[in-house]
């Protein structure tokens, strides 16, 4: 299943960025045409994000507009292709003239080939679309590399409500525990009836957050479905020995590297240069025409229909056409096309500054992502201590009930704050590299190595 992880990166154009042991893994395409139901519940990362692949309508929609680009650049060019035309025409006719009536057949035949030799603006047509499918395409790999990260983050979404789930249950019955040892003692008139409320409510507190944590889960897990079109089964888990790898590089680095790479930046500097070339090609109205026209014609019918004999005609010119005035019109279609231009430049501005946020975001979040974990991996070790000794303190009668319940919260707070902390550091991980056009078929078969299939 790993191996369809690098037909998705792929698919987001990272084919030189394969080390030579991945690429000998490479399978054959999937079909696209797959129905989603053959995959009705999926347990993989991989599962999910080859179900995403053919599910997702937004993914769709970009790769038909691209294919869209694709032909307008064809017809564009087809423009300045050599042009072939055939005509054929017979007629029934009747004269009268100063001689009588006649009647007669006509017939008339042409072949006719033109090649355009000069038109600034269809040249500078072919340019602009060029780019705008340029642009289309980055777009398209945006797109997907969003969804593929949406799907890897909804999917860390689910396991970690899984496991906040699993805590809260371990919770409850560390509290039911303790509840049982206060009643034990309440019964012998060994405990206040206060210590027995305490724990009364700390026990529905802990139900009640159950509660709220099963329907998280299962928002998580439509989530998901609604992604990938696949119901959410026994995950794979976050490995604990997972090792993520520390990140390198200042922060300047990383946002260098989105202004290079990013799609959506790249994208938008496509949009500059198409505009550039719409800005030409409204120029090119002022400029002459020149086509190139050979014709070959036989007809037995002259001006006005009138019967002649049978003529073979050769004809091989230019046709030239200088534009001389036009009411004004082109001198407007310039000024739109260069006002075009300049809302293409302030959106690639934009978009470079929104994503450069977005990268300085993420790069701060995963460094205090690992400053977390370490410091949350004390704290859970510490609660735990602090947890075991409080229950001891509690037989020996050194502490109260309401230390011990304190310090169980604690520790299953800590636990769950832990693991959330683990789950987003691998989430703002992708997302840096999605920002930065850096996510990789490597990247992805990294992610998978770090989970495990489920214990049953």
């Amino acid at each position: 299943m790993k191996m369809k992880l690098i037909l998705v990166a792929l698919l987001m154009g990272s084919i030189h960025s394969l080390s030579s042991s991945a690429a000998e893994r490479l399978p054959e395409l999937n079909n696209r045409n797959t129905s989603i139901d053959e995959i009705s519940v999926g347990s993989t990362l991989e599962e999910f994000f080859s179900a995403a692949i053919n599910y997702s309508p937004r993914l769709r929609i970009a790769e038909e507009t691209l294919n869209i680009g694709s032909s307008r650049k064809q017809a564009a060019n087809g423009r300045l292709l050599p042009q072939l035309r055939a005509n054929a025409s017979v007629s029934d006719n009747r004269r009268t003239d100063s001689v009588g009536l006649q009647t007669f057949d006509g017939q008339r035949y042409s072949l006719q080939l033109t090649q355009v030799l000069f038109n600034w603006q269809a040249y500078s047509a072919r340019g602009a679309a060029s780019f705008t499918e340029n642009q289309l395409e980055s777009e398209y790999y945006g797109e997907l590399s969003n969804l593929l990260t949406d799907v890897a983050e909804k999917y860390f979404d689910v396991l970690q409500a899984s496991d906040a789930l699993d805590s809260i249950a371990g919770e409850l019955e560390a509290v039911q525990n303790q509840l049982d040892q206060i009643q034990n003692l309440y019964d012998r008139q060994l405990a206040q009836i206060t210590d027995l409320y305490q724990a009364q409510a700390s026990l529905a507190a802990v139900e009640a957050e159950q509660l709220n944590l099963q329907s998280d889960l299962a928002l998580r897990e439509e989530a998901l479905r609604s992604v990938s079109g696949v119901t959410a089964g026994d995950l794979f888990s976050l490995s604990d020995d997972a090792t993520i790898p520390p990140l390198e590089g200042s922060i300047n680095y990383w946002v260098n590297q989105a202004e290079q790479n990013n799609h959506q930046i790249i994208a938008r500097e496509f949009a500059v240069k198409a505009a550039d070339k719409r800005v030409d090609e409204r120029r090119g109205a002022y400029m002459p025409q020149v086509t190139f026209i050979v014709q070959r014609q036989d007809s037995d019918v002259g001006f006005d229909n009138a019967p002649v004999g049978r003529t073979d005609n050769t004809y091989i010119g230019l046709d030239v056409s200088i534009p001389l005035y036009a009411g004004g019109s082109n001198r407007a279609a310039v000024r739109e096309a260069t006002s075009q231009q300049r809302i293409a430049e302030s959106e690639l501005r934009q978009t470079q500054l929104d994503a450069g946020e977005r990268v300085r975001t993420a790069y701060l979040q995963v460094q205090s992502a690992e400053t977390l974990i370490a410091a949350a991996e004390k704290l859970v070790e510490s609660t735990e201590l602090s947890s075991t000794a409080m229950q001891r303190g509690f037989e020996l009668g050194a502490v109260t009930s309401v230390d011990v319940l304190n310090a169980v919260r604690d520790q299953y707070r800590a636990q769950r704050d832990l693991q959330r902390t683990r789950y987003d550091h691998v989430k703002f991980l992708l997302m840096l590299k999605r920002e930065t056009g850096m996510l990789t078929a490597d990247d992805m078969l990294e992610v998978g190595s770090w989970l495990e299939a489920p214990e049953n």
